[in-house]
């Protein structure tokens, strides 16, 4: 069967390799790039799909309302998306499948509904990585700098208890694997003196335990040295105005969440399970994850792993089996567009959130 092979060939193993809202209740909520996302898939009736990030299940709409008699399987991890998929499965009664899991456990989530445990059964996938507005606007999800409160980061909430929260992983870490993940997770060049910050106040104040205490740590700590005393923000890649810690709040959360190695996986199941001809669209916030895209995309992986080097850097000297190359050669995804698109300018302006994406779009060959 497809789910013993690829448990049995994927590795999750990427960073060793590369790298309040109570009720559920829909929120107000904008989908990134909806219309570009329709476009690529041109949904037909009778198609089924799956949006591995349902969240407030603004791409599964338009989907269905693109395509009158397609259906979306609507995979989330968050428990608050699942019930606002299970709404939506009322609304659009035998059209919404919700499930409700990462993507590593989608295989075994698809053995339960009956004629979707199939090998490339799906028409389309579409990805929307990262946080979902719901997790930012939620002050007790513990995800945003600008809402103090409990500092959590899990996107399962509390449907596995034994998940570590950030709170807890800041409590056991050591300081050189803090600036190992601050450093490969948060890009973060200031990751040596940040992290020493988190473990003196750890160990000569108290637990760090909320968003605030955190952000303040890691501003204080930059400030030292600086002409003119404290500083709560610097310019990111796009020389926008981004808080200091933004970057340590990023690394932790892909690290309390498995993120990198979650998105190597969906990739790996999206090959398996798209039909030849279906589409595949990921829509990306940050360089972290469309990397992982792009080497899935261009082939360039080793044994279902996204590559940790360049591909410039490959050495074309070295010897594998013929088996090997040939399965390294064959492609498998068809680019649809060159380049990643960006919203628009008047999406950009109506969803301030949205200035990040990076959308990309295959074709599965054969």
């Amino acid at each position: 069967m497809l789910w013993h092979n690829v448990r049995s060939v994927v590795r999750l193993n990427v960073l060793e390799q590369c790298y309040s809202t109570a009720s559920c209740k829909a929120p107000l909520h904008r989908a990134v790039m909806a219309t570009e996302t329709v476009k690529f898939f041109e949904p037909q009736r009778e198609q089924v799909f799956i949006d591995m990030t349902f969240g407030a299940g603004g791409h599964t709409r338009a989907l269905l309302e693109a395509a009158p008699g397609s259906t979306v399987v609507a995979l989330d991890r968050d428990p608050l998306a699942h019930r606002l998929a299970c709404e939506m499965a009322e609304e659009f009664p035998g059209r919404v499948v919700p499930l409700l899991g990462r993507f590593s456990e989608l295989p075994a989530l698809l053995r339960t509904v009956d004629g979707y445990d199939r090998q490339r059964y799906f028409n389309g996938i579409l990805f929307d990585f990262g946080c979902s507005s719901m997790q930012f606007d939620e002050a007790s999800r513990g995800f945003s700098l600008s809402r103090d409160g409990p500092l959590d980061m899990r996107m399962d909430k509390d449907r596995c208890p034994d998940q570590l929260s950030a709170a807890d992983v800041l409590a056991r870490i050591q300081e050189p694997d803090l600036v190992r993940i601050l450093k490969v997770y948060g890009e973060e060049k200031q990751a040596k003196k940040i992290a020493r910050a988190i473990v003196n106040a750890r160990f000569t104040v108290k637990r760090i335990e909320t968003t605030a205490e955190l952000a303040s740590i890691v501003a204080h700590c930059l400030s030292q040295g600086e002409v003119g005393g404290g500083f709560d923000f610097r310019q990111d890649k796009l020389r926008r105005p981004a808080h200091v810690a933004t970057k340590t709040f990023q690394a932790l959360r892909i690290f309390v969440n498995n993120e990198l190695n979650e998105i190597n996986y969906g990739m790996v199941l999206a090959k398996h399970l798209l039909r030849t001809g279906g589409k595949l669209v990921t829509i990306a916030f940050h360089s972290l994850e469309d990397t992982i895209v792009k080497r899935h995309l261009t082939g360039h992986v080793v044994d279902d792993v996204a590559s940790k080097v360049p591909l410039q850097y490959i050495s074309h000297t070295l010897a594998h089996e013929t088996d090997t190359m040939q399965e390294m050669m064959r492609p498998h995804w068809k680019q649809i567009n060159k380049h990643v698109l960006v919203p628009t300018d008047t999406e950009v302006a109506e969803n301030p959130r949205s200035r990040s994406a990076k959308l990309r779009a295959a074709v599965r060959l054969s």
